[in-house]
């Protein structure tokens, strides 16, 4: 029998660190690190996910936070290198390293102590820097590795896993520094997890175009010809309106897969050719296959 390949022949090291995705994981990492440095730590603030955990740790025991940050997600990058793939775990494991590198060697003052300041904004940054890092095909939480296993088996998105796993500390956390900590804690978190949400899936979030028209060949060839987008056309009927319900004509329903800032230019392109189209748009959670544009999680 031919032998097996080892664990790391399946690794494409040339692509695992491209230019964008080298650029898109320093970044991410280092507005990780401006949030934890320049409004946590020296607030002695807590935070979600594995990170919250470690600066949770280090507030009680008094352990170098760095430590915590690489020990603590060991166990999660495994996880990933079994489960997911040896990318992702190879980049994931570099990101925590770069963290905790940070942690040590560079220095930033606080920004600001006011709590709320410190949840919004310290947790919208981390939310970007956590957003860049997942759009690197990595996490610098583990946290995150265990979300998108979640979202890959049951279809739930990344937010709700992180949110339902971060109440369990939370909890924690409002019974050992009191209510108010755990609560601006909360708000801190749910700041990240929106910010990273939308650095995710923002403006590269798949959206339904819908349209009803009485020029649809035009229409079609637009979005085909202009915009290189795909569509389905449906037979249907229109009319049935109040008053003349009797009626109808036949019509094609065509429905296209765009992104938020395709959006836009292709509606105000349809009502060029007929400003009476009828236009309805459907948010949805995920699209695979055909032509549309494929994101890099």
């Amino acid at each position: 029998m031919k032998r097996k390949s080892t664990a790391h022949s399946g690794i494409n090291w040339k692509e695992l660190f491209s230019g964008s995705k080298s650029f898109e994981l320093v970044l991410g990492v280092g507005l990780a690190l401006f949030a934890l440095k320049g409004f946590m730590i020296p607030n002695h603030f807590l935070d979600g996910g594995i990170t919250g955990v470690s600066l949770l740790v280090h507030e009680l025991f008094h352990i170098r936070l760095s430590y915590l940050v690489v020990v603590f997600n060991i166990p999660f990058v495994m996880l990933a290198y079994k489960l997911l793939s040896k990318e992702i775990a190879v980049r994931s494991f570099v990101a925590i390293l770069l963290l905790a590198i940070g942690l040590e060697v560079i220095h930033i003052p606080a920004i600001t102590s006011d709590r709320l300041l410190i949840s919004i904004f310290g947790g919208a940054i981390i939310g970007v820097g956590m957003g860049l890092v997942i759009r690197a095909g990595a996490a610098i939480d583990g946290i995150e590795i265990i979300a998108v296993m979640t979202t890959k088996r049951i279809g739930i998105t990344i937010s709700e896993v992180i949110v339902a796993v971060n109440a369990v500390l939370f909890l924690i956390a409002a019974f050992k520094f009191g209510l108010e900590i755990g609560m601006y804690a909360l708000i801190t978190y749910f700041t990240a997890v929106k910010a990273a949400d939308y650095i995710v899936d923002g403006v590269e979030e798949f959206t339904a175009l819908t349209i009803i028209c009485s020029r649809s060949e035009e229409v079609k060839s637009i979005i085909v010809n202009d915009f290189n987008k795909g569509i389905t056309v449906y037979k249907g009927e229109r009319g049935f309106l109040p008053g003349s319900f009797e009626s109808k004509t036949d019509c094609d329903i065509i429905v296209t897969i765009v992104t938020r800032l395709e959006l836009l230019s292709i509606k105000n392109a349809i009502r060029t050719i007929d400003s009476t189209a009828f236009m309805y748009v459907n948010s949805i959670k995920e699209a695979s296959g055909g032509i549309i544009k494929h994101k890099s999680h």
